[in-house]
């Protein structure tokens, strides 16, 4: 019987080579898109499993905040939120910044959490990083049910001046540039991170600085220092915050018309370095991680 030439030896070393050029590997990230699913919800349940609440606490820290915020700084020092009830202005943040911080914070851990299994397989290393996203998306769903209950129960009592499609519309559009920001972000520093372990140290600290240049608690546009506005354009999450809290004030999509220009520029570069130094240093993490 003739061998057919299709069949190939098993004693044939197989080889993986790393490409011949630069790829963002998005088209492997396709292939392998169940592990991710499968990554994603790993870290859910192991999130949740142990805790007497469980996924309850979505909805309870950012409720606390809230609360906080509202009666400290609406009630207790006066700040205006405008037309926009003080907890429906404070718990729109909130949800972008919480959906920001978790997932810079775990993705930036995720390579040296998960280096037992680096170790063993080949996967895309991506799929690590961008399941921390996939989580911290989880969490921001399941907060804004919430959002919408509180919306529905102010619209009741004192009617604002919501077009329910544009408010979609206009979470849609900040939940992406959130979700980016942190991805770019989050590959970023775990790259770093698996050389350089002081970034378990230094990211709170610029998680926590992050936080202050971040229009949570306050509206940009009644700052009085020039200086203090330019710094704070350069956040990618003031927009989003902004785009969202205009739909709930029922301003169009006009918001967009003080962006800068050169914003989406920075958040490509972000994008771009940060995919390819974590390409570069990819084939070192078995190894250091």
């Amino acid at each position: 019987m003739t061998e057919s030439p299709h069949i190939t030896d098993v004693n044939t070393p197989i080889v993986i080579r790393p490409p011949g050029s630069f790829s963002t590997g998005w088209k492997e990230l396709w292939r392998y898109r169940e592990l991710l699913y499968f990554f994603t919800w790993k870290e859910i349940k192991v999130r949740y499993k142990q805790a007497v609440l469980g996924v309850l606490w979505t909805w309870l820290q950012p409720l606390a905040m809230m609360v906080v915020f509202t009666y400290v700084l609406s009630k207790g020092l006066g700040l205006s939120t405008g037309i926009i009830p003080a907890p429906l202005y404070y718990l729109s943040g909130l949800l972008f910044w919480n959906l920001f911080q978790q997932g810079v914070s775990h993705a930036a851990q995720s390579m040296v959490s998960h280096g037992h299994i680096i170790k063993k397989i080949y996967f895309p290393r991506l799929v690590i990083p961008l399941s921390a996203i996939g989580t911290a998306t989880f969490d921001f769903v399941i907060s804004l049910i919430i959002f919408v209950a509180l919306v529905s129960g102010y619209s009741i009592h004192q009617p604002l001046p919501i077009s329910i499609p544009y408010m979609f519309m206009a979470f849609g559009l900040a939940y992406l540039l959130t979700a980016f920001t942190a991805f770019s972000a989050g590959i970023l520093l775990s790259a770093i991170n698996v050389k350089y372990r002081d970034v378990r140290y230094i990211l709170p600290f610029i998680i926590q600085s992050i936080f202050f240049i971040t229009p949570v608690m306050y509206d940009t546009r009644t700052l009085d220092n020039i200086w203090a506005q330019r710094v704070l354009e350069l956040n990618p999450l003031q927009y989003a915050i902004e785009l969202v809290r205009a739909s709930l004030s029922g301003n169009d999509l006009s918001v967009f018309s003080h962006f800068p220009w050169y914003l989406p520029l920075l958040l490509i570069l972000l994008y771009f370095c940060a995919i390819y130094f974590f390409r570069k240093t990819e084939v070192y993490f078995a190894d250091i991680v």
